[in-house]
């Protein structure tokens, strides 16, 4: 359930080492997945909240980057709809530097369905470009890997191999800002 923050912990840990040219800031949000899927009310609670009260006044960001889901085995990462809305250029930055670095099998260049996440709101509330790396597949039963939401999403169905392709993928990116 946490491959997300896994991989920003080690991202964090590689950026205490080696200093970039630009400021990053890493933010966590939590509620996500409360309420009524769908419902502004309800849903994403955690981003909703920090977008409207955020931790510095007038606070702004180039970008973001969401990680959601990035933990499964074979992992699929597709072009999200509302990452393509808000943030397109963000979005092929990430992509192709996916693809630089050998990891295009895995940030594939297929269009798919708005998943309603914290970077919805962001964009909608900060209009702070971002999007969302998530491993996605229109045609699975759930859009989401197997063990989405089930007892058997824990430390067992997270590939070492996922986290590798997309920390690599995130810190190539904030390197070569």
């Amino acid at each position: 359930r946490a491959s997300g923050v896994g991989v920003l912990l080690e991202i964090a840990r590689q950026l205490s080492l080696e200093n970039t040219k630009v400021g990053i800031d890493i933010i966590f949000f939590d509620v996500e997945d409360s309420g009524e899927y769908g419902s502004n009310d309800s849903w994403a609670l955690g981003s909703q909240y920090w977008a409207k009260n955020t931790h510095l006044p007038n606070y702004r960001a180039r970008y973001g980057i969401l990680l959601d889901m990035v933990g499964a085995a074979n992992p699929y990462f597709t072009k999200e709809n509302t990452s393509r809305q808000y943030a397109p250029d963000i979005l092929q930055k990430v992509w192709t530097t996916a693809k630089k670095i050998g990891y295009q099998k895995y940030f594939v260049d297929v269009e798919t369905g708005g998943i309603l996440d914290d970077h919805v709101y962001i964009n909608q509330i900060l209009g702070i470009p971002t999007i969302d790396i998530i491993h996605y597949n229109d045609q699975s039963p759930t859009g989401f890997f197997e063990h989405w939401h089930t007892s058997k999403d824990d430390l067992n169905s997270i590939d070492k191999f996922s986290l590798k392709v997309v920390g690599q993928t995130v810190l190539t990116v904030i390197f070569e800002e």
